[in-house]
Formats: C-alpha cells, structure tokens, sequence
C-alpha cells in the first residue's frame, strides 16, 4: 500500500506492559487507537483491511473518518449486488468492525448538493483528497463472524 501511515498509538486504558486478557467488557481492557490517513486514489476498504491485516488486529473498530471519495461502491440495503456511484463526495459517516473473517462497514456519503446516501462499503471506492480515519482495538478480546440460525447472516462474535 501507497498510503500515507501515520500509525499513532493515542489512547490506551492500560498502564501495564503486557497487554491484560480479559474480557472486552470488563473494565480496565486496553483499548488501542491508531489513526491513519490516505492520498488520492486509494481504494478505501482495501486500504482498511490491509491496515488491520498487517497489524493482526483482532477486534478493530472505526471510530471516525472524514474526507472524500470520488468513487463509491455500496450495496444498499436487502439488495445482492453492489452500485458504483461517481462523485465527489463528501464522507459524512464510516462505521463499522473488523473480524478476524473480515470487516462489516457501513459508509455516508452526500453530493454537492448535500444529497446523502448510504449502505455497506465495498471495495472500489477511490479517495478524492484524503481520508482520515481513526480506528481502535478493543485489547485481550477477539471479531468473529458466525452464520446465525435467526438472521441466516454471519453476525459478530465477540470472544
């Protein structure tokens, strides 16, 4: 990836050197925060899931983004297949967990005229100017997808 990294440890509940295992609900679990930012023509989920990836983050989470696409590609909601809509854009919106069976990600965007759409974010969708992201990991806990017997869908784990 060309992208520019500027992989920043922010936060952390933790004091202690060795990351605490414990439950992710439980109080006094290291939450770890990175934030990161990529150029023109990145592909945005791409850039994500490498991110996460490449540090064997095992229960990450978006906890902001802003900036701007000129490309997006979203699969509205209940529908099979994917939309590639053309832009710019603007980001309004990012959300979402990484799994260790992948990321879940739901993205905004408006137009010019500040139209807003939304839905899941799929790979094809090319940064204008920047985007700046903010992602944390919940520390001594674990993302995983499992299909459901209700929903059909593989929904969060958390272990």
């Amino acid at each position: 990836m060309v992208f520019a990294l500027m992989t920043v440890l922010l936060a952390s509940c933790s004091t202690s050197a060795p990351e605490p295992r414990c439950s992710p609900l439980q109080k006094g679990c290291a939450v770890r925060t990175y934030a990161i930012r990529l150029k023109p023509g990145e592909d945005l989920r791409v850039a994500l899931e490498t991110f996460v990836r490449e540090r064997h983050l095992r229960a990450a989470f978006v906890q902001t983004c802003v900036g701007s696409l000129n490309k997006v590609t979203i699969r509205f909601a209940n529908q099979p297949n994917e939309t590639l809509l053309t832009g710019p854009f603007e980001i309004v919106s990012l959300v979402g967990t990484f799994s260790v069976d992948g990321p879940h990600l739901h993205i905004s965007v408006s137009d010019g005229s500040g139209k807003t759409i939304g839905g899941h974010l799929a790979a094809g969708s090319s940064v204008y100017t920047t985007a700046e992201v903010v992602i944390g990991e919940i520390g001594g806990a674990t993302f995983k997808r499992e299909t459901d017997p209700v929903t059909t869908w593989k929904e969060l784990v958390v272990e």
